[in-house]
């Protein structure tokens, strides 16, 4: 897996309802090749939020052997921009991927026509780095 497009495809094929319907979280892992070695659904929120708790996503990727992973959540609205909450996720998630050595690829945004990606976009800093 080399592009955000390709993380989009993944994400779409396993998210389990309609993107405009409520907030959603999930992660996939990737081995040192980046290729996928499963997914996981961190948390359903409500329409205009839900809660990433990252000890859980670095848990499974611990389980899994993950070497990196990459993240998605929808913007149930259609805005593809992401929040300050997002921005700051992010922000700790890198932290904690450093920590461990697995390192966050990208956090993409789905809405129901296209996505946002952070790497693509060149936000994918640390916090010390914002």
């Amino acid at each position: 897996m080399c592009t955000s497009k390709e993380a989009e495809s993944i994400f779409r094929s396993v998210w389990q309802q309609p993107i405009n319907h409520r907030e959603s979280f999930y992660a996939l892992f990737l081995d040192r090749g980046n290729k996928a070695l499963g997914y996981f659904l961190v948390s359903i929120g409500g329409i205009s939020g839900t809660v990433i708790d990252p000890r859980l996503v670095f848990q499974v990727a611990l389980k899994a052997n993950a070497s990196a992973i990459i993240v998605a959540h929808n913007h149930p609205s259609g805005n593809r921009e992401p929040s300050e909450n997002d921005i700051i996720i992010t922000g700790k998630l890198m932290e904690a991927g450093g920590l461990l050595d697995i390192q966050l690829l990208d956090h993409l945004i789905l809405v129901p026509e296209g996505y946002y990606s952070m790497a693509d976009e060149g936000k994918m800093l640390k916090s010390s780095e914002s």
